[in-house]
């Protein structure tokens, strides 16, 4: 499985951005796909998860702004962030459920 991130950029503080996460496979075969973030100081942290059935979870951190959601005919999954505050800025990855695998990450850069 390969992922591939994308969409990440400089917003200001309060701004709203939407990164993707193009799978190889079809993202009907694979458990979930999740998005986790990570800064230089942090080990990688869980953001939110999509699982095949199509239920959801949020980290604390990003519960009422962020909204996790697929195209299953694009095989992409989405992260909807709105309200972006500084501490959201990380280098944001993807994994699959299915064996593990991490895209190459896209840098979300929040500017206060």
């Amino acid at each position: 499985v390969r992922l591939v991130e994308s969409g990440g950029g400089l917003v200001q503080s309060g701004g709203s951005l939407r990164l993707s996460c193009k799978v190889s496979e079809s993202i009907l075969s694979i458990p979930g796909i999740a998005w986790y973030r990570q800064t230089p100081e942090k080990e990688r942290d869980f953001v939110a998860e999509i699982r095949l059935e199509g239920t959801t979870e949020y980290a604390d951190s990003v519960k009422g702004r962020f909204t996790i959601s697929r195209n299953d005919a694009e095989n992409t999954v989405y992260l909807e962030m709105k309200n972006l505050k500084s501490e959201d800025t990380a280098v944001y990855y993807c994994r699959d459920y299915l064996i593990g695998s991490w895209g190459q990450g896209t840098q979300v850069t929040v500017a206060s």
